[in-house]
Order: C-alpha cells, then sequence, then structure tokens
C-alpha cells in the first residue's frame, strides 16, 4: 500500500505531464485532462514503473506521428491538425491498461503485480507496435491486405507492409526491452529472458489482430479505428495473461 506523499506526488507528476502534453501539442485538452485520470489510476494502483513507460509510448507515438506529417496531411492520413491526439485515442489505448491496473490492485486471482506487469507491458506492446506500423509504414508504396494479399493504397484498413511489419516488431522489441531494464531495478519484480520475449510476441500478435479487424468487421464500418484499438490491445493483454500462467 502506497503511503499518502506518494500518491501525492503521483498525482503532481500526472498533473505536471498532463499539462505538459497540452502545451506540447501531444493531446489536445480533453485528451490530456484523459491521460491525467489514466495517469494517476495507472501509477497508484499499477506502478510507478508503469507510468515511466506510459510516457515513454506518449512521447515516441507523437515522434512517430510527427515523421513526415506534411506529406502524410496531404495525403489524408494525419491525426489531428499538428499531429495531437484527443480524448478518444487515449482511451482506445489506455483503458485496457487502465483496467489491468485495477485488476491488480483489487487482488483478482491469478492477476497479480507481476502477471499484471506482462500484460500491461504486452498492452503497451501492442500500441506502441500499432502506432509504428502506421505511421512508418504507411510511407511503404506496395502495402497488401492482410487477408487477401492483394494490393491495396496506403492507409486501408487491414494494409500491411514490410516496413509497417518491421516497425511494428521494433517498436514492440523495444517497449519490451525497456520494461525488462525497469523492472530490472525493482526487487520486488522477477524478471528473465522471457520477461522480454513475451511482451514482445504479445505486442507484435496484438498488431496482427489490429490489421485482421480492420481488413474484416472495420472495412465493413461494424467498428471504428479505436474500438479496433481496444479489440486489439486487449487480446495483447489476454495473450499474455495465458501465457503467464504457463511460464
Amino acid at each position: 500500500m502506497l503511503a499518502l506523499w506518494e500518491i501525492i506526488l503521483y498525482i503532481d507528476i500526472c498533473v505536471g505531464l498532463s499539462v505538459f502534453a497540452y502545451y506540447r501539442n501531444i493531446l489536445d485538452l480533453k485528451g490530456s485532462m484523459l491521460a491525467f485520470v489514466v495517469g494517476v489510476i495507472i501509477s497508484v494502483m499499477g506502478s510507478i514503473l508503469w507510468l515511466i513507460m506510459l510516457l515513454l509510448f506518449l512521447l515516441t507515438s507523437f515522434a512517430f506521428t510527427r515523421y513526415r506529417f506534411e506529406i502524410k496531411k496531404m495525403k489524408g492520413l494525419h491525426e489531428g491538425t499538428r499531429g495531437e491526439r484527443g480524448y478518444r485515442n487515449v482511451a482506445a489505448n489506455g483503458l485496457v491498461m487502465t483496467i489491468i491496473a485495477i485488476l491488480a490492485f483489487a487482488g483478482v486471482p491469478t492477476i497479480d503485480l507481476g502477471t499484471a506487469s506482462f500484460m500491461f507491458v504486452s498492452a503497451l506492446a501492442v500500441a506502441a507496435a500499432d502506432t509504428a506500423a502506421s505511421e512508418i509504414g504507411v510511407f511503404d508504396p506496395k502495402p497488401v491486405l492482410i487477408t487477401t494479399l492483394k494490393p491495396v493504397p496506403p492507409g486501408t484498413n487491414g494494409g500491411v507492409s514490410l516496413t509497417g511489419q518491421l516497425a511494428a516488431f521494433f517498436s514492440a522489441a523495444v517497449t519490451s526491452a525497456i520494461a525488462y531494464l525497469l523492472f530490472s531495478l525493482n526487487s520486488q519484480m522477477v524478471v528473465g529472458a522471457y520477461t522480454f520475449l513475451i511482451p514482445t510476441l504479445c505486442g507484435f500478435f496484438g498488431c496482427q489482430i489490429d490489421s485482421l479487424i480492420g481488413a474484416t468487421i472495420e472495412q465493413k464500418g461494424k467498428i471504428g479505428k479505436l474500438g479496433n484499438n481496444f479489440l486489439s490491445i486487449a487480446s495483447g493483454a489476454m495473450l499474455a495473461w495465458v501465457l503467464s500462467l504457463l511460464f
């Protein structure tokens, strides 16, 4: 259980990060406000290490979004007016992680802090992989539909490319590597090769689920992009939970 001063400190940190995200045009006002709530829940009910990883994800995602932004804007493939994200994006990417923190705090059977950490990092790895695949892969001139492998225009729902797949795997691996290093600093965490391998696998897996959903039910208009993000991130977290039971 956290001491009162720790809770106050984490809240102050989340306030600072939310203000920073807003004034640096990383998030809009509503997005920053929701990010504050997500940050408090994750740090207080989960771990401050989770908040650090979430911050790194936010910064790298913004960097990927801003990469060759003017070209994306001309093609109609951009986010926001300057690359900023809104509360819907925060909810789609952060809801699963928030739920994981609440489950860990509530002491749900089979979801202790270690298992929850695997699930959290895996969820984050999915979000990172999907962002990288979308923002970098869009410049690959030869995307194909994941279900048929037929050529499609860049930005098509369910479209995948070699560049995007490599970016997705790299982002999932880097996210997992950072988690491994941070968890190594916590004496309460037991780390091993699986600490890196499981989130990397789950992150890349979730990214493929995102593409499959995009090529099927999203393409048919039965679900939106943000709903797809939520489901794919949840799939990565669930796979991590199953694998954690085996290891």
